[in-house]
């Protein structure tokens, strides 16, 4: 597949917080809290150690922006907190606690993983550098869209009943009325 000359990437690590569960439930809670721009390959890396809390640099994935999502990119911008989003699935398979499948800056396609239900989506707050990166991308990649009023179309609708009631009924006082079995 090929990349589109306006498309950028870079590879930004994730720290994920290990801490135990305050149900029966839930042995573990598991939260996203850092970012790490231009970070190297990793695969749950224990970074510290805290009681029975464990952070762990758990993956190097890359953050990629695309020219079609600065709408997106800008919403994201002009929250509170800029933050990416960082998909998590719950797989049961090998060493690995989560596999980290995803990171975006977008909040709407965040917003699409965490509607599946399937996919645990965490919010990371964006250091200084990548939120000057992503607005960059979005001011020199923006293409605001003409407005474009909706004109009427001047075709009579109300002159032709084409489709209205049902052929197979003879009488034109009733034509909402059901058409009768014939019986033989």
């Amino acid at each position: 597949m090929a990349k589109a000359a306006s498309q950028i990437e870079m590879p930004v690590g994730v720290v994920v917080r290990k801490t135990p569960g305050v149900t029966r439930w839930a042995r573990w809670s598991w939260r996203a809290v850092a970012a790490l721009p231009g970070a190297g390959p990793a695969d749950w890396v224990e970074l510290r150690r805290e009681g029975d809390a464990v952070e762990y640099h758990a993956a190097t994935l890359p953050l990629t922006l695309w020219p079609d999502e600065t709408e997106a990119y800008l919403t994201n911008l002009a929250d509170g907190q800029p933050s990416i989003y960082l998909v998590l699935r719950d797989e049961l398979e090998g060493d690995r606690p989560l596999n980290a499948v995803l990171i975006t800056a977008s909040p709407f396609e965040g917003q699409d993983y965490a509607d599946t239900g399937e996919e645990i989506v965490e919010k990371i707050p964006m250091t200084d550098g990548l939120i000057a990166w992503v607005r960059d991308f979005a001011q020199l990649h923006r293409r605001d869209e003409e407005f474009v009023k909706r004109r009427r179309d001047k075709k009579r609708v109300d002159l032709v009943e084409d489709g209205r009631g049902d052929a197979r009924i003879r009488q034109d006082s009733d034509v909402y009325r059901a058409p009768r079995r014939i019986v033989q």
